[in-house]
């Protein structure tokens, strides 16, 4: 008996011994490997970092996002970037990390989930560093090193941003403030010149054509147009000069010099009647432009524009009874045939440019919107941004249609109100970019800086015309995409 309370106590003693000694390993830190500067990759990798959460390991469980290193930040997360450098309201490691109503905006759940909240210092550490670009250790900011970067661009008409998308990883790489007042004036369209040297902006509820950079999307400098409801912005191949619409009863058209940034013409009271899409024929020796109210459009000789436009009278849409409300037009690839959008009647039609004749009547999903067409495949895209049939319990759809045939191949879900679309045929994807304003659409991630609803912008793959699982949340109001190659 005592031989075995010898061999209890000895156990017991064994046991507090080893309960004494035993803890929880130390998280190893390589700091130096992470390539975050000194103060911020310490808060990061004992904060954030951490097992469980957004290291290696356990990033799948974390929105994908890993901060082991600096270069695994700018992997981004399932939803989006996590940080977009010189953008703090943008970035959701601010968003997320930060609880203080005085610093700005804060997003639920607050991180470090079950941990201590970051302290007021550290929050402004991580605001401050993002807004002089997140560089790393040796002072690098990303995505600043290709100056022929290829991009894509995102005006959002909600808060006058345009997001810089990074081609290669497809993750927004900036977001511009655009425009000139403090009133939101609403980026409509983003045009890439055809050298891909500058891209323009034109607004809604502006006066002024804006022009910025490719390179660096620094500012440029801007042309004043005056005040109109300014719809559309088309730029010629000569990277030289660009119609600009105004979307009005007695609507204007001005010719632009983008070299000088100067308004050459006005052609103010020539009776255009609620101007909207516009379309070069192959030569760019004519501009074609819809009257969205009316089932006519104009086929102006452009030739010389200054000094003998011929604006030609109205032509009626051949075969057309009920009201079209035409919104865009595009011309084919081989420029033999134009295709319009009627989103007043749900279709796609389809002309000859020979003789104006009607070719074709594709119908598509409710309120089509913009066209894109790619050159590699006979595909062509239209947003159908009302489409409330094609799937059940959604808002929205993207038809495509053979081209060559003139037949709708499928339709794809992309996002709720997609509008904007432009279809990238060297990476054999399509952008489009999804509104989400109306509440039937899924709530958006993240809040907003400017009152409304983010919006989304989605990817095809134009081999298997399928959805890929890039969905970004942008700003408010995604409304157009142009690509920079």
């Amino acid at each position: 008996m005592n031989y075995l309370k010898l061999i209890a106590s000895f156990g017991i003693i064994l046991l507090v011994f080893l309960l004494s000694t035993c803890k929880t390993d130390d998280q190893i830190i390589n700091l130096e490997g992470s390539k975050f500067p000194t103060e911020v990759g310490k808060l990061l990798l004992t904060k954030c970092a951490t097992p469980g959460c957004h290291n290696n390991i356990s990033k799948d469980g974390a929105s994908g996002l890993s901060l082991e290193t600096w270069d695994d930040l700018f992997k981004g997360t399932r939803n989006g970037a996590a940080v977009i450098p010189y953008n703090h309201e943008l970035s959701t490691l601010f968003l997320y990390t930060n609880h203080f109503i005085e610093l700005g905006i804060s997003n639920k759940p607050n991180m470090p989930i079950g941990d201590e909240p970051l302290t007021k210092d550290e929050v402004i550490l991580l605001r401050d560093w993002i807004d002089k670009g997140a560089p790393n250790k040796e002072g690098f900011v990303k995505f600043s090193d290709n100056p022929k970067r290829k991009k894509f661009y995102v005006p959002n008409q909600g808060c006058d941003l345009v997001f810089v998308f990074d081609a290669e990883s497809g993750l927004p790489m900036r977001a511009i403030k655009v425009g000139n007042s403090l009133a939101v004036e609403s980026p409509h369209q983003v045009r890439v010149s055809a050298d891909g040297k500058y891209w323009y902006v034109i607004f809604i509820n502006g006066q002024s054509v804006q022009k910025y950079r490719c390179s660096d999307d620094t500012y440029v400098g801007q042309i004043n147009i005056g005040f109109g409801n300014w719809n559309t912005l088309l730029l010629k191949d000569d990277n030289k000069h660009a119609f600009a619409v105004d979307f009005s009863s007695n609507g204007n058209i001005v010719y632009l010099d983008l070299e000088n940034l100067v308004m050459l013409k006005s052609y103010l009271g020539a009776n255009f009647d609620f101007p909207h899409g516009q379309a070069y024929n192959k030569n760019q020796d004519t501009l074609y432009l819809l009257s969205q109210k009316n089932n006519l459009f104009y086929k102006l000789d452009i030739a010389d524009p200054l000094n003998n436009p011929d604006f030609s009278l109205p032509i009626n849409f051949n075969g057309a009874i009920a009201s079209l409300e035409a919104h865009d037009i595009k011309f084919s690839p081989d420029g033999n045939s134009y295709y319009i959008t009627c989103q007043k009647t749900n279709e796609v039609r389809v002309y000859s440019r020979f003789n104006d004749l009607l070719i074709a009547t594709i119908p598509v999903g409710g309120y089509p919107q913009e066209l894109s067409f790619s050159t590699t495949t006979d595909y062509l895209f239209i947003t159908c941004m009302e489409d409330e049939t094609t799937f059940a319990g959604k808002v929205g759809s993207v038809a495509v249609i053979n081209y060559k045939t003139n037949t709708l191949v499928k339709s794809i879900y992309t996002g709720t109100q997609p509008h904007g679309i432009a279809v990238d045929d060297a990476k054999k994807l399509v952008y489009v970019a999804n509104r989400n304003a109306t509440t039937k659409g899924p709530a958006p991630h993240h809040t907003s800086l400017c009152g409304g609803r983010n919006g989304t912008v989605s990817v095809i793959d134009l081999n298997t015309l399928t959805l890929t699982n890039k969905k970004i949340e942008v700003s408010v109001d995604p409304y157009f995409v142009d690509i920079r190659n």
